[in-house]
C-alpha cells in the first residue's frame, strides 16, 4: 500500500516547539518529523512554506454551551451574577428548537476553528420538548466542520418545583437522561487516537441534579469508560447551597457520589482551598480554567498557580457564550494569561503557561494524550497565525507576539493532516448567510 503524501511545514517564523526551528513534516495524519537548524525533510515532502507563519498546537477548548450563542449580550441577562444571570436565561433557553441549536453550534464550532482551536468539548445540557436530538445534531456540524469534539450527554432533573433554578420545562427525568446518555454514546462514542467524535457525561451542576443522578452517571460512565463533566466550585453561592442542602462542601459532595478520580474535569474550580487542591491532585482530576466568563459575571478568580504547586492539571475554556459573549480560544489564552499575571505577578505566569494550559494542559483534561503538543508521534491538530496585522507591527518574538498583542484569527489550521481553515477561512461556509440566520433565530428567541 502506498504511503500517503506528506508535508513539511518548513522553516516558520516561530513555532511552539523544541528543535523544530526549520518546522515539521505531517504524514498520515500524525508528525513524524521535526526538523532542527541545519535540517533537511525527506525529499518526497510537500512543502508548505511557514516563512510568514508561527505554528502552535491547536488549542483545545474544554468548556463550553454552544447553544449560547444564541443569547449574546442579552440585555435581560446583562449586569447579573451567576445565579440571577441563570434565572433570567432558562426562560429564552427554553424556547430552544432543533433549527436554532443547529445554527448556534455551527456558529459556535466555526468561530473556535478560525481561533486555532483543533478540539472542543461542549456541555448541553438544557433539553425542551422536541430537542431529544441535539448531541445528533452537534454531532453533524462537528463532521461537516472536520473538528475535533468530545460532545457531553448533559442533564439537569431538579427544576423549580424541587428547589432548583431551571423551568420545568428543559429539565428530564433520571430514567431518561440515562438512557439517552447510553444511546448517543452507542450511536457516536470513537474510540483511539485517531478519534474525531466522543461523547462524555456531565450533570449540570450540584443545584440542578439530583444525588442519584449524579451517582448512577458515575457508574454509568465507568461502566462505559467514558469521561465526567460538571460544574464545580463556581461561586460562593454554589458552596453555601451544598453545605445547606447536602451538609458538605462540593468537593466532599462529589466524593460522596463517586465523581473524585482520572475521568473527571471540572469547569472553574475556583472556591477549592488548599486541601481541597491536594484531593484533586491525587485523584489526578483536572479543572478547566474559564477566565473572561469568571470576569464577566465576577465569580472570582481560578487559583491556577496554587493548582498548578498542589499537582492539579489546568486546561482552558471559553465556557458559554452568554457569559464569555465569544467563542474565540486564543483570545481566552491572553485572558487567562493577564488575569493569572495580575494575580500571580511577572516571575510566575509567562505567555507560554497561558499557551501551555490551552494545549497540553486541556489535552490532560479531555484524556487526549496525543493532542496538544507538536512532538513525532503526536496528531497533526496545528494552528498557523500570521502576524501582518498592524496590532503586530513592530514585535519582536512571535510566540509572544500571539499573546501580548492580541492573535485572534487563525490562517490556517490542521486536524489530523487535513486543512480545515485555508487563509483564514472555513472552505464552503457562507459567514455571511450563517449570521444572518442565527441572528434570526436568537432574534425569535429573546422575543417569545
Amino acid at each position: 500500500m502506498q504511503q500517503p503524501q506528506a508535508i513539511w511545514i518548513k522553516d516558520p517564523l516561530g513555532i511552539l516547539a523544541e528543535g523544530a526551528e526549520r518546522g515539521v513534516v505531517i504524514r498520515g495524519g500524525r508528525i513524524v518529523e521535526l526538523i532542527p537548524t541545519g535540517g533537511q525533510a525527506a525529499a518526497d515532502a510537500v512543502v508548505f512554506d511557514a516563512a510568514a507563519h508561527v505554528v502552535l498546537p491547536g488549542l483545545i477548548n474544554t468548556h463550553h454551551h454552544f447553544y449560547q450563542t444564541l443569547t449574546r449580550a442579552l440585555p435581560a441577562a446583562m449586569d447579573r451574577e451567576l445565579f440571577p444571570w441563570l434565572k433570567a436565561l432558562y426562560p429564552v433557553w427554553a424556547r430552544l428548537t432543533p433549527e436554532a441549536l443547529e445554527l448556534a453550534v455551527t456558529v459556535a464550532m466555526s468561530e473556535l476553528l478560525l481561533s486555532g482551536c483543533t478540539m472542543t468539548t461542549d456541555h448541553h445540557y438544557v433539553f425542551p420538548a422536541g430537542l431529544e436530538e441535539a448531541v445528533d445534531i452537534e454531532v453533524a456540524v462537528a463532521q461537516r466542520l472536520g473538528v475535533r469534539v468530545l460532545l457531553t450527554r448533559g442533564s439537569m432533573n431538579r427544576s423549580e418545583r424541587d428547589g432548583g433554578l431551571p423551568p420545568d420545562s428543559v429539565v428530564q427525568d433520571e430514567d431518561t437522561i440515562l438512557a439517552d446518555s447510553a444511546r448517543v454514546v452507542a450511536k457516536h462514542h470513537q474510540r483511539g487516537e485517531d478519534a474525531m467524535v466522543q461523547i462524555a457525561l456531565a450533570p449540570c451542576s450540584p443545584f440542578s441534579v439530583t444525588t442519584s443522578l449524579m451517582r448512577r452517571t458515575a457508574e454509568l460512565a465507568e461502566k462505559l469508560d467514558l469521561r465526567l463533566h460538571t460544574h464545580l466550585a463556581e461561586t460562593g453561592d454554589e458552596n453555601r447551597f451544598c453545605e445547606q442542602i447536602h451538609g458538605c462542601r462540593p468537593l466532599d459532595y462529589l466524593d460522596q457520589c463517586g465523581w473524585l478520580g482520572t475521568r473527571t474535569w471540572l469547569a472553574h474550580g475556583i472556591f477549592f482551598d488548599a486541601a481541597e487542591m491536594q484531593r484533586l491532585a491525587r485523584a489526578k482530576t483536572t479543572i478547566s480554567h474559564c477566565a473572561c466568563s469568571n470576569q464577566i459575571l465576577a465569580s472570582g478568580c481560578c487559583p491556577v498557580c496554587e493548582m498548578e504547586a498542589a499537582g492539579v492539571g489546568i486546561g482552558l475554556g471559553v465556557d458559554g457564550s452568554a457569559s464569555n459573549d465569544g467563542s474565540n480560544l486564543m483570545q481566552e489564552v491572553r485572558a487567562a494569561f493577564l488575569l493569572q499575571r495580575a494575580r500571580y505577578g511577572v516571575l510566575e505566569v509567562s505567555h507560554k503557561d497561558a499557551l501551555r494550559w490551552a494545549t497540553k494542559g486541556s489535552a490532560a483534561c479531555v484524556g487526549r494524550p496525543e493532542l496538544g503538543e507538536i512532538a513525532v508521534g503526536k496528531a497533526a491538530d496545528l494552528a498557523l497565525f500570521r502576524l501582518d496585522e498592524l496590532r503586530f507591527s513592530g514585535h519582536g518574538d512571535p510566540l509572544a507576539a500571539l499573546v501580548l498583542c492580541g492573535a485572534h484569527r487563525a490562517d490556517r489550521v490542521m486536524v489530523g493532516g487535513r486543512w480545515v481553515v485555508v487563509d483564514g477561512a472555513i472552505p464552503g461556509l457562507d459567514v455571511a448567510d450563517l449570521i444572518r440566520r442565527h441572528s434570526a433565530a436568537a432574534r425569535r428567541m429573546a422575543n417569545g
